[in-house]
């Protein structure tokens, strides 16, 4: 009999679902769900940093991908044994005592700070600051010291203290908090007890301060000179946390029935996105695998006597078992990469959409038709002009802050900006510019590894950057100097929690084992080019000398 599992992955936009033969590593089928409240920009403000997500785009995401896959697949659902969810993180929201979503209820319904606050959402930068002050002169523990030595405002507890202090009908009604991969574990599970939850050692360890040296997480003491309510709020939240190859508990009876699944399916606990990724591809010691979409997350694993109790300054994390069990899994990213390309296109769209709009000469067909030709074919016209131009010629210098920087050194109140424009600037040479400022900002991440000893012999991308644009790759790869491997797979991260679930139900003795069976295969490599090596050097002092420039006028 053919045993399958399901990895479910929720990134930013969408969440895709890929049915995994768990013995051949076939893709049987695969689904993708937008969300339909995001695309409408709901319970959102760009220009705060501001970005929520109602949980009703997640649970019917969840539903179509499952539904879609099987559909496709026609497996029989019996032969389905395990699920795993990987999620964007951190992106935590306020929770009942049962885990029902606030945002769920009624009086809530419409209310952005009792949605989802997303990984990318920097309205809590101040908060975060004062978590860092706090940290540094408080005279006990530094609770930031295994992650990176700066507190993000993209994390956990900074969006907390942020939102409490936004809406006290929220900060009274939330008996606790969850990340998004937990609640989803949570839900398919059906338990109605929130304590009895199995927390994601991802999100714990990464994002919300959590080591097991100081007893998991930081004590009240700490977190109520912060607010009271986060000291009440740690007692309600948990202690022990857990590797994503350790069920969670089996499919509910209720969503056995909406999936047209068994009850026999065991859920495994929660991941996050780029951890996933990591082991889709096949991620060891030694390897850098770059998950790279609309931000990048840079991901290694190190095995404990390596590392050991050394502490990486500037990345996002290092926990035991966040990646692979039984290793530190390390992570670092940047807040922007393929939204930064992402920006520039809407910049040059959003007149050319007005004016075809008021057109007077084109009919309603033909003018859908031509912005949905714009919109597909923009970025590979500047992509293959951008690289027609020679790293000789003047370019402009660019900055990929454009969200703000993640690492190394988190920092999201800086922000973007351009120099060396002339009279012959055109929107190529703005496009080359910024596919450097992005390849620029991931060298200085892979440096910082090196500097602090942690040794780096190969390099892996993911995601649909990796996979689209030949064009970035290879300047990335002149960029890092050393060769780049792609892997194959459309959904790395979903293979990667399929691979979690097929250890999680049984199928495998460790993720280790799975992930060599089952991880995707290599498409390509990317090689640096030796000329263009050394111009990149060049052009990279010119991206270091704007950075100090902009960072030294930046209020924080």
């Amino acid at each position: 009999m053919h045993h399958y599992v399901i990895g479910l992955d929720y990134g930013s936009d969408s969440v895709r679902a890929v049915l995994l033969d768990a013995h051949s590593g076939a893709e049987m089928a695969s689904h993708v769900h937008a969300y339909a409240r995001w695309k409408e920009g709901r319970f959102c403000n760009p220009s705060i940093s501001q970005f929520r997500q109602h949980p009703l785009d997640h649970i019917e995401g969840l539903e179509a991908t499952i539904r879609g896959v099987l559909s496709r697949a026609k497996v029989d659902p019996a032969t389905i044994k395990g699920i795993c969810v990987d999620t964007t993180g951190s992106s935590p929201l306020p929770v009942t005592a049962a885990g029902i979503p606030l945002a769920l209820l009624p009086e809530f319904a419409d209310n952005p700070q009792a949605m989802m606050v997303l990984w990318k959402d920097h309205t809590a930068i101040a908060e975060a600051e004062e978590i860092n002050a706090l940290a540094g002169s408080w005279g006990g523990e530094d609770y930031t010291r295994y992650e990176g030595g700066i507190y993000s405002s993209e994390w956990f507890w900074a969006k907390i203290l942020h939102v409490i202090r936004q809406d006290a009908k929220v900060k009274a009604q939330a008996w606790s908090w969850v990340e998004h991969c937990d609640l989803m574990t949570h839900l398919l599970t059906g338990s109605q007890d929130l304590t009895q939850l199995k927390r994601s050692r991802c999100a714990a360890g990464h994002k919300a301060m959590w080591h097991p040296s100081w007893g998991g997480l930081p004590p009240k003491a700490f977190l109520g000179q912060l607010d009271p309510y986060l000291a009440d709020l740690r007692d309600r939240l948990y202690t022990d946390t857990y590797t994503s190859d350790v069920p969670a508990g089996n499919l509910s009876a209720e969503w056995a029935e909406r999936l047209s699944l068994t009850t026999d399916t065991v859920v495994a606990v929660g991941t996050f996105d780029a951890h996933a990724g990591a082991v889709g591809a096949g991620i060891e010691a030694y390897t850098l695998v770059r998950v790279m979409g609309t931000s990048t997350c840079d991901i290694m694993v190190s095995p404990p006597e390596v590392v050991g109790d050394k502490t990486v300054p500037g990345i996002c994390g290092q926990v035991d078992g966040s990646v692979l069990p039984q290793m530190v899994g390390l992570e670092a990213g940047q807040s922007a990469f393929g939204d930064v390309l992402g920006w520039f296109k809407s910049v040059l769209l959003a007149p050319l959409q007005q004016l075809v709009q008021q057109s007077d000469v084109l009919s309603p067909s033909q003018k859908a038709a031509l912005l949905k030709e714009a919109d597909q074919n923009l970025i590979p016209l500047l992509s293959a002009e951008a690289e027609r131009i020679p790293l000789a010629e003047s370019l402009p210098t660019a900055l990929d802050w454009i969200n703000g920087r993640r690492t190394p050194d988190a920092n999201q109140a800086l922000k973007a900006a351009i120099s060396n424009l002339s009279l012959g600037t055109q929107a190529a040479h703005l496009f080359k510019a910024l596919v450097h400022a992005i390849c620029f900002g991931s060298k200085k991440i892979l440096d910082r590894f090196e500097e602090e000893g942690v040794e780096i012999r190969q390099v892996i991308g993911i995601g649909g950057v990796a996979r689209k644009s030949p064009y970035v790759m290879q300047t990335l790869a002149n960029v890092l100097n050393r060769p780049i491997v792609v892997a194959e797979s459309d959904y790395a991260p979903a293979l990667g929690a399929a691979i979690y679930a097929a250890v999680a139900a049984g199928l495998y003795p460790d993720v280790v084992q799975a992930s060599q069976c089952l991880k995707s295969p290599p498409e390509a490599t990317y090689h640096p080019q030796a000329e263009a090596v050394s111009l990149m050097g060049t052009l990279m002092e010119g991206y270091d000398r704007l950075a100090d420039f902009v960072e030294s006028i930046t209020e924080n």
